[in-house]
């Protein structure tokens, strides 16, 4: 059974074929949940195709949530925090001690992506305003988590803008970070397919995490806007 909020993560599973069958699995889990009036939310560009499964099998619209993840300098994989829309920001304070990161190299990087972001919401959404999430139920799907701090900032976003509750759905992720996620008063529920100890990565979670375009991103999504 797929995990939820508040129950402990050790649930485990072999690996993903790729995020398409990641994504039938985790609509199969999220068919059996009250969602009312849903709005699933893809986080570009690993989130995206994973999140248009669940769309169609929940008949909800699908949209995207631009989030960014603040690389530490030299290693830009390590999340020290996120931004996403509506200024949202999360920042990983332990991270940003760890590996020294000044004031000064956090505001450039915040900026840098800050621009990033915005060009990534022009390119995906077409001039199309975001699909309106006031008091319906955002179904924020993402390809896994590792830190969680991008899904902190979508959930925060996505309250922001008016959504009566906030789901986050993913295949695979993180127990410790789940975990945390769970306590943020941002986050109503989460379901999470595959709990692994030893968590190292999402990409070892699946047998093909081949890299997602933004062409692809963009085509799903137009797709979506076409058939509803």
């Amino acid at each position: 059974m797929p995990t939820r909020v508040p129950a402990r993560w050790t649930h485990l599973m072999e690996p993903f074929e790729n995020r398409s069958d990641a994504g039938r699995r985790l609509a199969a889990a999220l068919e059996g949940i009250d969602l009312e009036r849903p709005v699933v939310l893809g986080l570009p560009r690993g989130g995206v195709p994973v999140a248009a499964l669940v769309a169609r099998a929940l008949g909800a619209p699908l949209d995207v949530l631009v989030v960014r993840k603040l690389g530490v300098p030299g290693q830009p994989e390590v999340a020290m925090g996120a931004i996403g829309e509506e200024a949202a920001r999360v920042l990983n304070d332990d991270v940003i001690d760890a590996a020294y990161v000044s004031p000064g190299e956090l505001r450039d990087i915040e900026r840098r992506e800050r621009l990033e972001l915005d060009a990534r919401l022009a390119r995906f959404r077409g001039g199309e305003p975001p699909v309106p999430l006031a008091g319906r139920t955002a179904v924020i799907v993402d390809d896994g988590v590792a830190t969680g701090a991008t899904a902190r900032v979508a959930a925060r976003v996505a309250k922001a803008r008016g959504a009566a509750r906030v789901v986050l759905a993913m295949p695979v992720g993180a127990p410790d970070s789940l975990g945390s996620l769970a306590a943020d008063p941002a986050v109503d529920e989460i379901v999470c397919l595959s709990t692994p100890r030893g968590f190292v990565s999402v990409g070892m979670h699946y047998l093909d995490f081949t890299q997602t375009s933004d062409d692809e991103v963009a085509e799903l999504l137009e797709a979506a806007r076409s058939r509803e």
